[in-house]
């Protein structure tokens, strides 16, 4: 089954308009989501979160958030990222995923911080790789140094590629769920 990535701006919300759009009709939607954190207006981080609602920290804007504390740090500009806390949110959801069915697995996204995991890296392969399931995913825009992940499923016969930006109305989240689910 055709797995769909998109590149852009604006791709967290469309992927969260898609997940509504699949779960209102009656189609299972697994996986997670990054959102950005704000304070006063000002972006200070990222979050992960399950489609459930589960939630936790990404990144945060310079200091350590607590849980990665005598932890080598790892930073994408000025986000100190919270390998620990992606983990436990993220790869759970990889290893109890639905076995088979049209269940959608939602990875937004595939990006730096998120490739700081090798077992994220690891479980993103086999989700592509073996699990014949649909899957919704985001990657970043290529700039700067190429990502081996990224370009792998760039690259990959079986990845549907959209290009989204916040002035592209062409894509609705019918479509796209039209082209991931081969309706």
């Amino acid at each position: 089954m055709a797995c769909l990535f998109y590149l852009g701006v604006g791709k967290t919300t469309l992927v969260q308009k898609a997940c509504e759009a699949l779960t209102s009709s009656g189609v299972a939607v697994e996986g997670f989501y990054t959102e950005e954190v704000r304070e006063g207006g000002r972006r200070v981080g990222f979050d992960v979160v399950s489609v459930t609602g589960k939630r936790g920290i990404l990144s945060r804007i310079g200091c350590s958030s607590g849980s990665s504390a005598g932890r080598r740090e790892h930073r994408v500009g000025q986000y100190l990222v919270d390998l620990v806390s992606f983990e436990s949110l993220a790869l759970p959801l990889f290893r109890n995923a639905s076995p088979g069915g049209r269940a959608v697995f939602v990875i937004d996204e595939i990006g730096k911080m998120e490739l700081f995991s090798q077992d994220f890296i690891r479980a993103v392969r086999q989700m592509l790789g073996s699990s014949g399931r649909p899957v919704l995913g985001t990657i970043p825009a290529p700039k700067g140094r190429p990502l081996g992940l990224v370009e792998e499923v760039r690259s990959r016969s079986d990845v549907k590629l959209f290009i989204v930006s916040t002035f592209d109305s062409t894509l609705s989240p019918a479509d796209l769920l039209c082209s991931c689910l081969n309706v």
